[in-house]
């Protein structure tokens, strides 16, 4: 097992097309879930059902549906955009605009018409060939006790997600985030397919394999610790490797 803050800097978005003829060893899929099994959960209430998909015919059914994506998600995904390698490394945050489309990209554009007008995309381009997904579902009629729209709940599920993202890693498994399966259009039919219970919602889809070629690398960045750290008082910047008072008090006075 690698270490862990390697394993936690190593972990990506794979974006590449997965190979369909390697399926991915059912007692890796088990470690998978199991991660997902022992991820922290609000009042450990394990609020999550997770079906995972390998049939080759449902894999196909799946990529048939269709959709255009919303105009809130282009015009939102707009504003995290950066235009060039030297301003994503200034922002620290966001993401390269040259993996979206070029209308999606545009100053100016009206992401309205663009959203109307798009030509539905069936969702096998996201998925990517991939032989296995997993699909996570939660019962939004169960809320962790007193948390206003159920911030914990959610948080929960996150934490599930980190966790098989980060077995899938540790085992060389390609592993990426598929939010659009929670679209209401989306959901409706793949809920549809899958026989998944009307109480039941789609929090997240997963797409796990290996991919055909080498994985395409993309520019990562992350905010430096000194960016959002604070020691003591909102404000005032916590200093990594800097020792507390406390700490250089007791070495000052053995």
């Amino acid at each position: 097992m690698s270490d862990i803050l390697t394993l936690i800097q190593d972990r990506r978005s794979t974006r590449a097309p997965f190979d369909p003829d390697h399926p991915i060893a059912r007692e890796d899929v088990q470690r998978i879930l199991e991660a997902a099994r022992w991820a922290p959960t609000a009042h450990n209430m394990q609020n999550f059902e997770i079906l995972v998909v390998d049939d080759k015919d449902v894999l196909a059914q799946l990529g048939n549906i269709k959709s255009r994506p919303s105009a809130v998600f282009i015009r939102e995904n707009f504003a995290q955009l950066a235009f060039s390698e030297e301003e994503l490394r200034k922002r620290k945050t966001g993401i390269m605009g040259a993996m979206f489309p070029l209308a999606w990209r545009t100053p100016g554009a009206d992401f309205d018409e663009i959203a109307r007008t798009s030509e539905p995309a069936p969702l096998r381009e996201t998925m990517k060939d991939c032989p296995l997904a997993l699909i996570v579902l939660y019962d939004p009629s169960q809320r962790a006790p007193a948390s206003e729209g159920d911030v914990l709940g959610i948080l929960s599920l996150g934490c599930a997600m980190e966790n098989m993202w980060l077995m899938a890693q540790s085992l060389g498994i390609g592993f990426q985030i598929m939010s659009t399966f929670s679209g209401a259009v989306i959901e409706r039919q793949v809920k549809q397919i899958l026989a998944i219970p009307d109480l039941l919602k789609i929090s997240f889809a997963v797409r796990l394999g290996y991919p055909k070629s080498a994985a395409f690398r993309y520019l990562r960045v992350r905010r430096d610790v000194a960016d959002f750290a604070h020691h003591n008082r909102f404000g005032s910047r916590f200093e990594p490797g800097a020792a507390a008072p406390s700490e250089k008090a007791n070495r000052s006075h053995p």
